[in-house]
C-alpha cells in the first residue's frame, strides 16, 4: 500500500508538470488520493494540512510550534534571547509528520523567547525566518516571538464592542494612513506616528479646533480604513529616530502589527497591545476599524518566509519560462488558488477579526485572487460577525496566469457574495481619469460623463434608464445590490481631490475649485452604494501635486491640521453632507430592486446636468419624495421639477431648511448640487 501511494504521488507530479498549468480549467483546491485520509494540493502534489494550529501554540507549561514545509529534508528551530542579537539559546531539530508539517514541543514556560525556522531543501540550508503564521515578531520582523496573547489585551478588552452597523450600505468609510493623522507639529498629538495617537482625546490644532480621533468622530463617518498596519519591510524599525515613510504595501509578516507604529518595536507584545488600544479607542468613539490587507504579493520574494520554506509554491509562475508572475507590479504575485495559501488568507483575516476586533478588510489588488477564495473569506468573516465589511480593488496591476474568468475582477463582482468592489467608473467620471492629469470629469466641466455618473448613482447595478454603451469603463452592470460597490473620487493613490481639480483646471479660481470639490463628494455621498472618503478631503488636503507619495516624507503626506481652520466652511459642508446621508435612508437602499423602483432619472437633455427623484418614502425615508440635481457647468441651469411644492435642503452650496418653497422649475447654481424634498 505504501509503495502504491508513493507511485501515485509520482504519477500526479508528472501529470502536474505536463498539464496546461493549473489554470486551463477550474481544479479543486485539494483532493484525496487512493482512499488516503490525507488531502493533496493538485498544483504541487503536496499534502495539505487541515489543522488550524500552524505557528506558535503557547502555554505556561509548554509550547508547540508547527510549520508546513513538505519539500524540506530537515528543519531547525532556533531560540534566541533577543530579536536581533547574536544570543542563540539553543538549536532544535524538528520532527516531520506525514502531512508536510514539522513540529517541536518545548517544555516549560518559554514566554517572550524569540525564534526562527531554517529549512534544508535540495541539500542546502535556507535563511532563518519566522514562520508565515507568526503572531508576534521582534524588531524588523526577522525573528518570531513566543507570547501569551492574553497578556497583550488592554484593560476591559473583553467588553470592547464594535459600534452598531445595521446594513452594509450604512457604512461611510474614511481612509487614513497611521502617520498622516498625527505627525504634523500642529496636530496637538503626543504619540506622533503611533497606534497610540488614536487613543488621545481632546487634542487641538493651533486655532483650538479638534484634531485626530475627535475630528474624525465629529465628521460623522462610521469606519476608519487604515492603510497597511501589519508588519511591512520598507521602514527600518531599529532606526525610528531617522525620518522614514511608506504606505506599507510591502508585506513581511501578515499576522502581526507594524513595529514602527509602536513605542517599542523590539518587543512583539507592545505592538500587539497598542494596536488593540487603538481599536478599543476607535470603538469607544463610535468608529469601526477596517484593515487594508495586501495578500496579493509579498515585500520580498525568494527570501520571504514563504519561499524559504516551500520554494515556488506560494507564488504563481508563467508556464512558458517558469518566471514568477507579477500581476501586483511589485515583483511577484501570490497564488490564492493553491490550497495552503488560500488557507493562510482565510485564517489570517479570521485571526485579525477575532483577536483584534477588526470590523472590515480592504483587499489590495483583489483581482489577483480567485473568486472562490474571496467567497470563502466572506463566508468565514460573516460567520464571525455578519456586520464585517469586505471590499477590494477589482483589478490587477498587470497580467496574471490566472484566467480572467476566475479572478475577483470588478466585472465578476455579481458572481461573488459578500464582497464589494471599488468603482473606478464613478471616480473618473466625477473628476477625470487618474491616468491623465489634464482630463476633467463631470464636476470639473466635462461634457461626456453624465451617463457614467448615473451608473454610479445607481450603484453600478441594472437600471432601465442607463445607457451602458456610454459608461466610461463598464458596458454592463456588475453588482447585484448597492452594498457591493464602493463609490469614491479620491484615495491614497494618485492625486488628492483638490490637487487633481487644480491640475486639470488651471483656469479655475480657488472659489470655483471649492465648488467642484463640494459637488464631487456630494455625488458620492448621495449615491447608492458605500461612500468612501480620503482623509483630509474635507479640509482641501493637498500633497503639493504629488500623485504617488508612497515613500515621500511626512511633509508631503501628513495632514496639516491648520487646514481645518483655513477651510472651516468646507469642513462644515462635509459634516452636513454626511449627516444628511445618515439621516435619510433613501440614499442607502438595500437592494437593486428597490433602486430600480424608487430611483427615477428626470429628463434634462443637457450633458452637464443630472437630475433624479427618490420616490415614495424610499427605503422607509421620512421624506416622501426627494429630488437631487447636479449641475456640472459654470452656468446657472433651470430644471423642471416634478409636480407639487418642494422645499430645498441643499441649495447654492449651503445646507439649511430654506423657508421659500418652490414649484414648477428651479434655478441651479453653477457647479453645485441641489436637494429638494416633499414631506
Amino acid at each position: 500500500m505504501k509503495t502504491f501511494l508513493i507511485l501515485s504521488i509520482i504519477l500526479l507530479v508528472i501529470f502536474l508538470t505536463f498539464r496546461t498549468r493549473l489554470f486551463g480549467q477550474k481544479m479543486p483546491a485539494v483532493k484525496s488520493m487512493n482512499g488516503s485520509s490525507l488531502a493533496y494540493d493538485p498544483y504541487s502534489g503536496f499534502p495539505v494540512y487541515q489543522g488550524t494550529d500552524l505557528g506558535v501554540n503557547y502555554s505556561k507549561t509548554g509550547t508547540i510550534l508547527k510549520i508546513w514545509s513538505p519539500p524540506a529534508q530537515e528543519m531547525k528551530l532556533k531560540l534566541y534571547k533577543t530579536s536581533q542579537g547574536n544570543d542563540l539559546i539553543e538549536e532544535i531539530h524538528c520532527i516531520k509528520d506525514t502531512n508536510g508539517v514539522w513540529q517541536v514541543a518545548l517544555t516549560g514556560d518559554r514566554k517572550n523567547i524569540y525564534y526562527t525556522f531554517q529549512a534544508k531543501i535540495n541539500g542546502k540550508w535556507n535563511d532563518e525566518n519566522p514562520d508565515p503564521w507568526a503572531k508576534a515578531v521582534g524588531v524588523n520582523g526577522k525573528r518570531g516571538q513566543i507570547v501569551d496573547m492574553n497578556e497583550t489585551n488592554p484593560t476591559d478588552w473583553e467588553n470592547d464592542k464594535s459600534p452598531v452597523l445595521n446594513n452594509q450600505e450604512d457604512a461611510i468609510i474614511y481612509e487614513l494612513h497611521i502617520r498622516d493623522l498625527s505627525v504634523a507639529p500642529n496636530s496637538g498629538i503626543k504619540n506622533k506616528g503611533k497606534f497610540l495617537a488614536f487613543t488621545e482625546y481632546g487634542t487641538q490644532n493651533s486655532h483650538g479646533q479638534s484634531t485626530g480621533i475627535d475630528h474624525i468622530a465629529e465628521m460623522g463617518v462610521t469606519h476608519v480604513h487604515l492603510l497597511p498596519s501589519f508588519d511591512f519591510c520598507s521602514v527600518d524599525e531599529s532606526k525610528l529616530n531617522k525620518a522614514q515613510f511608506n504606505w506599507g504595501y510591502d508585506p513581511q509578516n501578515f499576522n502581526t502589527p507594524e513595529g514602527s507604529y509602536s513605542t517599542n518595536p523590539e518587543d512583539g507584545n507592545i505592538r500587539i497591545l497598542e494596536f488593540k488600544k487603538m481599536v478599543q479607542s476607535l470603538h469607544k468613539k463610535g468608529l469601526r476599524v477596517v484593515m487594508d490587507v495586501v495578500y496579493n504579493h509579498t515585500g520580498r520574494t525568494h527570501d520571504s518566509n514563504f519561499d524559504q520554506l516551500v520554494p515556488g509554491y506560494y507564488y504563481r509562475q508563467w508556464e512558458k519560462d517558469g518566471q514568477y508572475s507579477n500581476a501586483s507590479g511589485c515583483g511577484n504575485e501570490t497564488a490564492s488558488d493553491r490550497a495552503m495559501f488560500r488557507k493562510f488568507i482565510i485564517e489570517s483575516v479570521a485571526y485579525w477579526a477575532k483577536e483584534y476586533h477588526v470590523d472590515g478588510f480592504r483587499f489590495d489588488l483583489m483581482a489577483i485572487h480567485d473568486m472562490e477564495t474571496m467567497e470563502q473569506v466572506a463566508k468565514t468573516l460573516q460567520a464571525i460577525d455578519p456586520s464585517i465589511i469586505l471590499y477590494g480593488e477589482g483589478w490587477t496591476a498587470g497580467d496574471s496566469p490566472l484566467p480572467e474568468k476566475y479572478r475577483a475582477l470588478k466585472r465578476n463582482a455579481k458572481m461573488m457574495n459578500g464582497v464589494a468592489v471599488f468603482s473606478d467608473d464613478i471616480r473618473d467620471a466625477i473628476k477625470g481619469s487618474v491616468f491623465d492629469d489634464k482630463s476633467t470629469g463631470f464636476a470639473s466641466g466635462a461634457m461626456d460623463m453624465a451617463e457614467s455618473v448615473k451608473f454610479g448613482i445607481a450603484a453600478a447595478g441594472p437600471h432601465p434608464q442607463i445607457d451602458y454603451s456610454k459608461v466610461n469603463y463598464s458596458r454592463e452592470p456588475y453588482t447585484k445590490n448597492p452594498g457591493e460597490v464602493i463609490n469614491y473620487v479620491s484615495c491614497h493613490d494618485n492625486h488628492t481631490l483638490y490637487d487633481k481639480l487644480k491640475i486639470s483646471r488651471p483656469d479655475a479660481s480657488e472659489a470655483d475649485l471649492v465648488k467642484m470639490d463640494k459637488l464631487a463628494n456630494t455625488i458620492v455621498l448621495t449615491s447608492q452604494g458605500i461612500p468612501f472618503l480620503h482623509a483630509g478631503v474635507e479640509m482641501k488636503r493637498t500633497k503639493g501635486g504629488d500623485h504617488n507619495s508612497f515613500n515621500k516624507p511626512d511633509s508631503v503626506n501628513r495632514i496639516n491640521w491648520d487646514w481645518k481652520y483655513e477651510n472651516k466652511e468646507l469642513v462644515a459642508y462635509y459634516q452636513d453632507l454626511i449627516a444628511l446621508r445618515k439621516t435619510h435612508p433613501a440614499f442607502r437602499m438595500k437592494n437593486n430592486e428597490m433602486v430600480q423602483k424608487n430611483l427615477v432619472f428626470l429628463p434634462v437633455n443637457d450633458p452637464q446636468l443630472i437630475a433624479y427623484q427618490l420616490k415614495d418614502h424610499a427605503n422607509g425615508d421620512k421624506w416622501a419624495q426627494i429630488t437631487v440635481i447636479f449641475n456640472g457647468s459654470d452656468q446657472e441651469k433651470t430644471v423642471v421639477l416634478p409636480g407639487g411644492t418642494w422645499r430645498a435642503a441643499l441649495q447654492n452650496h449651503q445646507f439649511k431648511d430654506f423657508e421659500q418653497p418652490c414649484s414648477g422649475s428651479v434655478g441651479v447654481a453653477p457647479c453645485s448640487a441641489m436637494i429638494l424634498y416633499q414631506e
